[in-house]
């Protein structure tokens, strides 16, 4: 037992999952988890150990080796993958040509057939390659024959060095040798990567700065770096640089991902470590997937099935013939044919012959006419001027024309949040000072006003002009200095961060480790507090025009369990003061319990919470020297220490940070895309569900739920560790009942709520992993042999292995159906891998057809895994949009996606297909009637000519308009009623029930095609005497009623009329007489004698009025008992669509969406917005090291000997 229980996974139950984390990297290996903390490793596992590396001895980590300026050297066999190649041999098999067709009616058909589905695909592969080729062709700079020559992307290989300037893409993973900047300090923004817009600082290595500067040292570098082999880890790199016989350790921060853009950098040097598909970025983007369509599928299906009706039609009917042979073909002189057949193979023989007179059931022109259709469609969408955006000359784009129908049967949207639902702009709203709220319509006096004109800051030189501010009474409070804490808070806010500054053609450009810093800083610069520089120790502020430089004493950095940070400076005039900022949680918490407007505050941050800004509290403390001193000493203690060095400053840290005095409070708006709300309402009212997959906070994330409108005040939110509570019950009945493990038990499915209720499901990463069973945890120390291991012991690890996938699915599958019956799910602090997860895992337990939207690299993996991805092509570059179905600029444009172009597009399509089966089934299966008065002898009902022509085209333009232009209500009505998205989502419009009534409507309608014609024809008598009873008169007659039926009941069919459709139909009629009569005329039977064989037939059938009164009746008892039944449903039985069509002028009034009008009530919020920082520490231990401030190089040893910048880092170094 205890042998069963050492091969399982364990996981740790006493850790609980860290939510302000990202959770284990996606590619982390068990090894890597073993390695990170090694308990004493059993005596017989070392003895195996040591057999194994005398056996086979290599490197579990640092496998890939580049070697600078050498590209043959990463190019050497044993770094090349093996891969290993099958040729499997096809065998034809060939059967017996048999012929009862000539042979233009099924090859026409199938060229054209295969010519445009061949255009179509070289139109759509055309497009993509040249978006590739874009890419591939971006320009750097390349060290070749010792000189940088400028180089094409695809050209650049592992080992190459490159050198790239400001504004650049990075084009690999590259390790970062020198730059510009002091230290060789390179500023990047990732949006790409991880949608975060705020700039992130990398920095080479101390040595490599200083020697590789110049191109001539460049082009002689020969360092070897020796590395992990290519992964997904965004976050992570290991590896070694080997050079001047000495080694030094490689880390992320040392690394330059491909996707990256060189921000405030002149220029920079790198050597490529991973290129093309190796890098990150690639490997995060997941597998490409051959998307299909459910009706795709479904009408795959339909026709293996009409396959099936095929064969056992030929087969009934070559039964009949070899029994009709032995009773009457045999007996007849007259029939004899030379050939002494038997009747079973005469009738094997006509079973070939009718599966090729029966061919056209199968739809060979189905599969065009659906591509076709669906080009059209895509075209609909790329000309759409309501989802054209013109700020940026953005047009929506379908860069696929497989899946528009689809986008009519959504039933979950996973959506990115940051540069998706927001603008990942953020805006200074409002603000708290001393009790007292401002940011309101409000003018100098103090009155409110609805109109009123934004603040006019001309009167402040450093002001940038770009902030929105309307509360005249603030500025003068500013100015009037009636009140000093408002001076004293814009104070705070320009020198309390660790923003960067630089100035350009003589304006201040402020570089922030978050958006919300560089925010709040751009506020205070407006309100003439103006951050104007920094040295190490130092910080420079215009304080309403006068400049005054303050000393700084320490900065206390923010991290995610602070949630704070600090800045201690000394003023001019020599006292010294603690400036803090930081979530209003832990603000409180370090308060002087004498502080007179606390509760004021706290009433201006429910007010902010229900208008869900972000906020954050603003304090200080005054410090008396003797104190500061004695605080110092311990500071400067704890930032040399070697172990934990974070847990000893914050435990010092947090003897500072106490009897704070408050100021007030701030309130940034994170400000939302145009429509977003009223989106995700009307996709709500569609009965779309919506999930957020963001790898943002918690906070962050849920104060945008409330700002959406996906969460509202009365939502009950669950987290983490209530569903796994909820799960962990639900496993233990299920246990319980013995169906945990049972494969063929179906379980009854109880719902995890009560009934009632509006819930929405909040879960981090950590969580999710926890959840799902998907952590990765140290594995027990068991034995790895290499040699085979007992029966009993290999059938254990197999039952253990088996339990534990059991557990693991019935796990996941609990958490699909609890999720699903929240009305929201967000997803925070996740990884692109777990996003494609979250997606794969719906898709698969749920059978849903799902769409994610996202605009960054972080998102690719989501939108290729989902059925339909959509790429939003706004501020974080073009690599979700290149791995996109559909692209547009704007959230608010899926509304018009979904509800119009994708209802629209799946009722055409429906309507299109049972449209289709009808008209073939009606026109193939009269040769079936036909065939038991023929002696089942596979002859023809029609002209050959006739068979060639129908699909191509007599009945081809009128169903492709329609499926092209058909619309029950118009775009405006669709958004008006969402409601009527939902038959796509329940497949109401074509399923086999659909199918079948089609195919029954196929086999009546041919029957009174035959029928009616034939007793008509039995006994008659033309007017001339003659009677027109012929075989080739009544092809002809048949023919021209079916061609007049089917045009006819498309028109029944078609619910928008335009000229088109009505030309379509008439013209199609109107073709196939002119044709016909063409066709047999004699002309053309002199030139062709054994192709035209109907000399003279339409002219002398049609010329009578007999036929035409048949070819009328026939027409009229196909169509009337359709008119009736339709006539019928729509009278008593009326769809939502039938309703709004009959009320539509009625309708025509548009009601706009109105927004739901908030209930705010006092001190009763439980909500508070999120707390405005970064996600990862700021830039306090990059400035007080001193290493961002320009200055004269030093040379390395004075670098290395010079540790006093060491004293004052506040972070991990």
């Amino acid at each position: 037992m205890s042998t069963e229980r050492d091969s399982e996974t364990t996981f740790d139950e006493d850790s609980q999952p860290n939510d302000e984390v990202v959770p284990y990297s996606d590619d982390e290996t068990e090894d890597e988890l073993d390695d990170q903390g090694s308990a004493v490793e059993p005596e017989q596992n070392r003895v195996n150990r040591e057999a194994e590396e005398n056996q086979e001895p290599f490197r579990k980590e640092c496998t890939w080796q580049v070697k600078a300026n050498d590209r043959k050297y990463h190019g050497q066999p044993h770094f090349m993958n093996t891969k290993f190649f099958c040729i499997k041999k096809s065998k034809y098999a060939a059967i017996p040509q048999i012929s009862t067709l000539a042979w233009y009616t099924t090859l026409v058909p199938l060229l054209l057939v295969l010519g445009v589905t061949a255009i179509k695909d070289l139109v759509d592969d055309v497009a993509r390659h040249k978006m590739d080729k874009e890419i591939n062709n971006r320009t750097c700079e390349v060290i070749k024959d010792g000189r940088f020559k400028v180089a094409k992307w695809k050209d650049i290989q592992v080992g190459d060095v490159i050198r790239l300037k400001k504004n650049d893409f990075v084009p690999a993973d590259i390790l970062l040798l020198s730059s510009s900047e002091p230290n060789s300090l390179c500023y990047v923004e990732t949006a790409e990567l991880d949608g975060e817009t705020n700039l992130k600082f990398k920095m080479s290595l101390e040595i490599t700065d200083q020697y590789l500067q110049r191109e001539d040292t460049l082009a002689t570098f020969d360092g070897l770096v020796e590395c992990e082999e290519p992964n997904n880890r965004l976050d992570k790199f290991t590896g070694t640089l080997f050079w001047r016989n000495t080694r030094f350790p490689l880390d992320a921060d040392k690394i330059l991902l491909r996707g990256c853009v060189i921000r405030n950098t002149d220029f920079c040097h790198g050597l490529v470590i991973f290129a093309g598909a190796d890098t990150k970025i690639m490997k995060n983007s997941g597998k490409t997937r051959f998307k299909r369509t459910k009706i795709d599928y479904l009408m795959n299906y339909m026709v293996y099935t009409i396959f099936v009706v095929l064969s056992l039609l030929s087969a009934g009917l070559a039964i009949g013939h070899a029994y009709w042979e032995a009773q009457v073909g045999n007996y007849s002189w007259y029939l004899y044919d030379g050939e002494d057949f038997t009747p079973s193979y005469r009738g094997f023989l006509n079973f070939w012959g009718y599966i090729i007179v029966l061919n056209t059931m199968v739809p060979i022109s189905l599969y065009v006419s659906v591509e076709v259709i669906r080009l059209g469609q895509s075209h609909f969408i790329n000309w759409d001027l309501q989802m054209y955006y013109a700020e940026k000359d953005t047009p929506a784009k379908a860069r696929t024309t497989t899946l528009n129908e689809q986008l009519g049967q959504i039933h979950y949207i996973f959506s990115d949040k940051t540069g998706t639902l927001t603008q990942n702009i953020m805006t200074f709203k409002k603000c708290c000072i001393n009790g007292q709220i401002y940011g309101d319509h409000r003018d100098a006096s103090q009155h409110s006003h609805n109109k009123i004109e934004q603040v006019d800051f001309s009167w402040n030189t450093y002001a940038d002009g770009k902030l929105a501010f309307y509360d005249h009474y603030l500025i003068e409070q500013i100015q009037s200095g009636k009140e000093p804490e408002v001076r004293q808070f814009f104070f705070l806010l320009a020198v309390c961060h660790t923003v960067m500054v630089d100035r350009t053609d003589g304006q201040l450009n402020y570089q922030a480790a978050s958006p919300d810093e560089g925010a709040l800083v751009n506020a205070a610069r407006n309100f003439g507090f103006a951050f104007l520089a920094r040295t190490q120790n130092t910080i420079t502020i215009s304080e309403l025009g006068t400049e005054r430089t303050y000393n700084v004493l320490a900065i206390l950095d923010f991290n995610s369990d602070r949630k704070r940070m600090s800045i201690i400076v000394r003023t001019p005039e020599g006292n010294i003061r603690l400036y803090c900022k930081g979530a209003d949680t832990v603000i409180y918490e370090r308060l002087h319990r004498m502080n007179p407007t606390k509760q004021e505050t706290q009433d201006a941050l429910d007010i902010f919470a229900n208008e869900t800004l972000r906020t954050l509290c603003l304090c200080y403390k005054e410090i008396e020297e003797k104190e500061f001193a004695q605080w110092n000493k311990k500071f400067m203690a704890a930032s040399v220490v070697s172990t934990n060095r974070d847990e000893a400053l914050d435990k010092v840290y947090e003897e500072i940070e106490k009897d704070l005095i408050l100021l007030g409070a701030t309130a940034i708006e994170d400000k939302l895309q145009d429509g977003v709300p009223e989106t995700i309402s009307k996709l709500a009212k569609a009965d779309i569900k919506i999930w957020v997959l963001t790898g943002d906070k918690k906070e962050t994330a849920e104060n945008i739920g409330f700002a959406c409108e996906l969460l509202t005040e009365d939502t009950t939110i669950c987290y983490g560790e209530d569903i796994n509570s909820l799960l962990h019950a639900r496993m233990e009945n299920q246990r319980n009942r013995g169906g945990v493990y049972a494969k063929f038990a179906s379980p009854v499915q109880e719902p995890f709520f009560p009934p009632g209720g509006n819930r929405a499901l909040i879960i981090t990463g950590s969580w999710l992993n926890e959840i799902l069973l998907e952590k990765k945890t140290k594995r027990s120390k068991i034995l790895k042999l290499k040699f085979p291991r007992t029966e009993e012991e290999r059938r254990m690890r197999t039952q253990s292995k088996r339990r534990l996938e059991a557990k693991k699915e019935q796990r996941q599958k609990n958490f699909v159906d609890l999720a699903c019956e929240c009305s929201a799910v967000i997803c925070c602090r996740v990884t692109p891998k777990q996003k494609a997860m979250v997606v794969d895992l719906v898709k698969r337990y749920k059978k849903a057809i799902t769409l994610a939207i996202g605009d960054g690299a972080n998102d690719v993996n989501m939108i290729k895994t989902a059925h339909i991805g959509v790429g939003i092509s706004g501020q974080e570059g073009m690599q979700a949009v290149m791995s996109s179905d559909y692209s547009f600029a704007q959230f608010r444009y899926l509304q018009r996606l979904l509800l119009v172009h994708g209802r629209w597009s799946y009722i055409r399509m429906c309507k299109f297909l049972r449209y289709f089966f009808y008209k073939n089934f009606a026109f193939t299966l009269v040769h079936f009637w036909y065939s038991f008065f023929n002696g089942y002898s596979a002859q023809t009902a029609y002209e050959d000519w006739f068979i060639t022509l129908y699909n191509v085209l007599y009945s081809s333009l009128p169903v492709l308009l329609m499926g092209l232009l058909d619309q029950d209500v118009s775009d405006k009505l669709s958004l008006r009623f969402p409601g009527l998205y939902i038959v796509g989502q329940r497949d109401l419009l074509f399923n086999y029930k659909r199918f079948f009534v089609s195919l029954l409507h196929g086999v009546l309608t041919s029957m009174i095609l035959f029928f009616i014609p034939l007793g008509a024809y039995l006994q008659t008598v033309g007017q001339d005497g003659e009677a027109p009873s012929d075989y080739q008169s009544f092809a002809v007659t048949i023919a021209s009623a079916l061609v007049i039926t089917v045009n006819f009941q498309i028109g029944l069919d078609t619910s928008y009329w335009t000229f088109v459709n009505a030309f379509s139909i008439f013209g199609s009629i109107a073709l196939y007489f002119g044709i016909m009569f063409d066709f047999h005329s004699a002309g053309i039977h002199v030139l062709f004698p054994s192709i035209f064989q109907f000399t003279g037939t339409a002219s002398n059938a049609l010329r009578q009025p007999y036929i035409w009164l048949t070819i009328i009746l026939t027409v009229a008892v196909c169509l009337l008992p359709v008119v009736a039944i339709r006539f019928l449903s729509m009278t008593i039985w009326p769809s939502e669509s039938d309703k709004i069509q009959k009320h539509r002028k009625r309708l025509k009034a548009e009601e706009q969406w109105q927004r739901r009008q908030q209930v705010f009530r006092r001190g009763v919020s439980s909500r508070r917005s999120a707390y405005a920082f970064s996600h990862q520490r700021g830039y306090a231990d990059l400035i007080s090291s001193g290493r961002s401030i320009r200055k004269k190089r030093s040379p390395l040893d004075a670098i290395v000997a010079d540790g006093t910048a060491e004293y004052r880092r506040t972070g991990d170094s």
